[in-house]
């Protein structure tokens, strides 16, 4: 049975939660959202996943800077500054009892607000952004994080900035589905996705990376999501003293590749132990190992 990089064991604690909507902590069953929302009727909206350490949201900086940043991009008002933001996410973990919990995951969604009618035109939106804060007790498999996963090759390209610019953290988020039901369908966990010239870019829901030679490799990061956990772990290799690179590479230089993972802030480091049928390794590879063990004590630094 495939498995992704955001499988997780059932918590009956989230049946109980309460969940952020606009400032409000409310019971799941009753956190609701208009049907003129504007992220429900057409995914305008940008939104970010969170992780909480030892009660603090890891690398929260960089996650607002996004998030803010895309929000600017596409002329939307988030209409709270980013100190009365992260009162907010702060706010729904101590609503939560969840600041001295560990394996804690948030998902910080805003939207452009109620819409008058079915319409794009952002002009008829008649309300402030909507912001839905969602705080669950969820980790990663660690089965998923010691003996990784296979990816398969889909037919879905990551798109010309011209079309939809990938480093936007928008709700519009088809493609990427697409790419994942084929994955599935084909037997694998996620999907490796190429660029316009066929080039590798990413997975569905995951940056990657390969490792040849003693050298770690990733994207160009040209048609790709601007990562948070992807810039960290090129961080740490510089700073390790493992070269890195982001540039161009094809299929032929993955499937030859000693070692390859991907990253993301739900899981950090996972190995991919197959791509295409390919085997590459068996678990993790002493590069994952190594950088599993240094991405940790980067976070440890971070909240503290």
């Amino acid at each position: 049975m495939a498995h992704g990089t955001h499988d997780f064991a059932p918590d009956p604690r989230n049946q109980s939660i309460l969940i952020n909507v606009n400032g409000e902590l409310v019971p799941r069953a009753e956190a609701t959202v208009s049907v003129f929302d504007s992220g429900f009727m057409l995914g305008d909206g940008v939104w970010e996943g969170l992780r909480v350490h030892q009660g603090k949201i890891a690398f929260l900086d960089a996650h607002l800077n996004r998030l803010y940043e895309g929000a600017k991009a596409i002329a939307m008002d988030v209409g709270l500054s980013r100190e009365e933001l992260t009162q907010r996410l702060y706010a729904t973990i101590d609503g939560n009892g969840m600041r001295e919990e560990e394996g804690v995951h948030i998902r910080l969604m805003v939207t452009r607000g109620i819409r008058s009618t079915p319409y794009q035109d952002p002009r008829v939106v008649i309300s402030p952004a909507t912001i839905v804060i969602i705080a669950e007790f969820k980790e990663p498999l660690p089965s998923t994080v010691e003996s990784g996963i296979r990816l398969f090759t889909v037919h879905v390209r990551r798109g010309d900035p011209a079309v939809q610019d990938q480093k936007l953290n928008s709700h519009s988020k088809l493609n990427c589905i697409t790419a994942c039901i084929q994955a599935a369908q084909a037997g694998a966990d996620e999907a490796l996705m190429l660029d316009p010239h066929g080039f590798v870019a990413t997975c569905n829901s995951t940056h990657f990376f390969i490792v040849r030679k003693g050298e770690v490799w990733t994207s160009s990061g040209d048609y790709c999501l601007g990562g948070i956990t992807r810039a960290n772990v090129i961080r740490i290799c510089r700073d390790a003293g493992i070269p890195v690179f982001e540039k161009n590479f094809s299929l032929t230089d993955v499937y030859g590749a000693d070692e390859a993972f991907v990253t993301g802030t739900f899981a950090g480091v996972v190995p991919v132990t197959e791509v295409d049928g390919r085997r590459l390794t068996v678990g993790r590879g002493p590069m994952v190992k190594r950088l599993q063990g240094i991405y940790r004590e980067l976070i440890e630094r971070d909240v503290a």
